[in-house]
């Protein structure tokens, strides 16, 4: 069931509703969340069962503004803190050291929870009407609403393609920024990328003054967090990525007798077949983000084999801001 979000009655209906322990499609800047009490243990466990998620692949709660931190987290580092003063609302999450016995079904049995407090004004609505209700719903933990491992929702139909009627969705529209949020890890002393996003390493580095280091760079393993894994964000079609010249390459030994395939593609293709499905993607990195999970469900939908991708640009002056849809359609390749 799809309610308008714009509506103070949807709002309260979804608000009880996570409170009753019931699940909730909820609109946020990045991606529709899949939201349930972030306190109330068997709700979160629904997350897990509805997406065919792993118990113990963490989630990320949502909460209304950083004073809700203090019931989550022991101790938020000076450059955390920077972070959360510079980009919260947003799309940021952080991950701190959680306190004892909190959240304990989103944290995947670390000792660690991701916290992010989303800009959307939906988002922002439910949660402040979680916090007036009795007993209080302090924060809601919120991966991305589909199966799991496949292309992220970024309108409400999305949700409801996924999971069916019997879920409560709010519409707040298409998302503005289209991927997931930037992940730091903030327990170890420096902050650490681990998922990037539109909150790039540049504006990081500008905010706290420390560079994140890529995890790769830490010989301690770092906290399992949302969106991690190698394989993930994966169409039904086997997505391959290619250079702007291995695609051009590719495009020119197909004849008009070719299987129907997908391209997503940012430079001009020279003497295409004709049974090739061509879609530009957006010349801008911000704009690409935005556009990025609709139009692979939409190519998707064309029910074929394959879907060709140009990679975006790595030695460009831009390049880090692709940085983000980059790391989407590599996780996406690899599922293939």
């Amino acid at each position: 069931m799809i309610l308008d979000g714009q509506q103070a009655s949807s709002i309260q209906a979804a608000a009880r509703a996570l409170a009753q322990g019931r699940l909730v499609g909820l609109p946020t800047e990045t991606v529709y969340g899949l939201a349930a009490n972030a306190d109330d243990d068997a709700a979160v466990a629904q997350i897990f069962a509805a997406k065919g998620r792993p118990a113990d692949h963490p989630l990320i709660v949502h909460v209304a503004d950083a004073a809700a931190i203090t019931r989550y987290a022991q101790a938020v580092p000076l450059f955390a803190q920077q972070l959360i003063d510079a980009f919260w609302p947003g799309p940021l999450t952080l991950i701190l050291p959680c306190l004892p016995g909190v959240a304990r079904a989103s944290t995947g049995g670390q000792g660690s929870v991701g916290l992010r407090c989303p800009a959307h004004p939906v988002a922002q609505a439910v949660l402040r009407a979680g916090q007036q209700l009795q007993p209080p719903v302090w924060g809601v933990s919120a991966p991305s609403a589909n199966k799991f491992g496949r292309i992220s929702p970024t309108t409400a139909a999305h949700v409801a393609a996924e999971f069916g009627d019997d879920l409560l969705v709010l519409d707040g529209g298409a998302c503005a920024v289209g991927i997931e949020s930037t992940i730091v890890d903030c327990t170890r002393g420096v902050p650490v990328l681990l998922r990037p996003g539109a909150v790039t390493r540049d504006a990081i580095e500008r905010v706290c003054g420390q560079r994140p280091l890529s995890k790769e760079e830490l010989a301690a393993d770092t906290p399992r967090a949302s969106g991690t894994l190698l394989a993930h964000y994966a169409p039904n079609a086997k997505l391959r990525l290619m250079t702007a010249q291995q695609l051009q390459a590719a495009v020119a030994l197909l004849g008009d007798d070719a299987p129907a395939i997908a391209v997503y593609h940012r430079s001009p293709l020279r003497s295409p077949a004709s049974r090739l499905h061509l879609r530009a993607m957006p010349a801008s990195a911000a704009e690409a983000a935005r556009c990025l999970f609709s139009d692979l469900r939409d190519l998707d939908a064309l029910q074929v084999p394959l879907i060709w991708v140009e990679a975006p640009p790595e030695d460009t002056a831009d390049s880090a801001a692709w940085e983000g849809v980059r790391d989407r359609l590599q996780r996406a390749a690899a599922a293939g």
